[in-house]
């Protein structure tokens, strides 16, 4: 089957092209690995249009609930590993099957940026955890370490605040980097220890996590601690795109109608050079994105 449009990922910005694509009455179909993106692992979301208060679990129960309401044809748990133009034709592979489209949206998002430190990868999921909306509530009670000083990070200090008994928050740079408000929250908690120019150098531990040795301007010393919480960015889905134009950080460079440099293939979402990383803005590039492939799907027919 030839489809109007294929939409890579169902984070906010996919699952909103898809709602976008099928009110304009396209032949889409949607391929990701999971629903809801990074949204899904966000704790408290207070500036989200609409909602004074949601989790990222329940705002992507109400995303995945939209997008079903009309009927989107959905390959979920399908990993893209191959996208190219041939002709007028986009080429889809997977590691399940190949799809064909006339146009194509990348809104594949993002995903944690791991350490690189010894004990990380021998600890993943054994007290090392890169989500702490999903893992946190293993921890009650419990001494962790936050590793950032962003948006994530904070986050997630702030949702292991109701379930830890103690958090050290450590962060490589001089100063936090995440929103003010989010900051005051963090700082206002006597459960927080904040830990500004620490490295840290390794992850410790025997069956599980039983601590991490950090570096700090006095020399290196060992926080002891059960969970390790590792927040110190993300890294763009986008390696099977070979053949679109990037960023040094990897990210799909697009233009304000959301156009790669591959005509009939668009990006949209944290995937793209676009400056902020928010939910709102992802959903807005998602249906900007579907509004352009639907023009340019026009265009071509005429």
């Amino acid at each position: 089957m030839l489809y109007d449009l294929i939409i890579i990922g169902a984070g906010p910005a996919g699952i909103t092209a898809s709602v976008y694509a099928v009110r304009k009455r396209m032949n889409i179909l949607v391929i990701s690995k999971d629903i809801g993106g990074q949204t899904a692992w966000s704790g408290d979301i207070e500036n989200y249009t609409g909602y004074q208060f949601i989790s990222g679990p329940e705002l992507t129960a109400k995303f995945e609930e939209h997008m079903k309401k009309y009927d989107v044809g959905l390959r979920e748990n399908e990993e893209v590993i191959a996208l190219e133009k041939k002709g007028s034709v986009v080429s889809i592979k997977t590691d399940k099957a190949a799809y064909e489209a006339k146009t194509a949206i990348v809104a594949s998002g993002k995903h944690s940026r791991e350490l690189g430190v010894p004990g990380e990868k021998e600890f993943k999921n054994r007290g090392l955890t890169y989500c702490a909306t999903c893992d946190g509530p293993l921890f009650t009670g419990k001494d962790v370490a936050v590793i950032g000083g962003g948006n994530s990070a904070l986050d997630a200090a702030i949702q292991l605040i109701k379930i830890a008994k103690h958090i050290y928050l450590v962060n490589i740079k001089a100063q936090l980097t995440g929103d003010k408000i989010m900051q005051e929250k963090v700082r206002e908690s006597k459960k927080v220890t904040l830990l500004n120019n620490a490295e840290v150098k390794a992850v410790l531990g025997d069956k599980l996590v039983t601590g991490i040795r950090i570096k700090e301007k006095g020399g290196e010393k060992t926080l002891a601690v059960r969970g390790v919480f590792v927040e110190v960015g993300l890294i763009p889905n986008s390696e099977f795109a070979k053949d679109l134009k990037k960023n040094k950080r990897g990210e799909i460079e697009v233009n304000s109608y959301n156009e790669t440099n591959i005509p009939g293939i668009f990006a949209a979402g944290d995937v793209t050079d676009v400056p902020e990383k928010q939910i709102i803005i992802a959903a807005g590039e998602g249906a900007k994105a579907t509004l352009r492939a639907f023009k340019y799907l026009t265009q071509q027919k005429t």
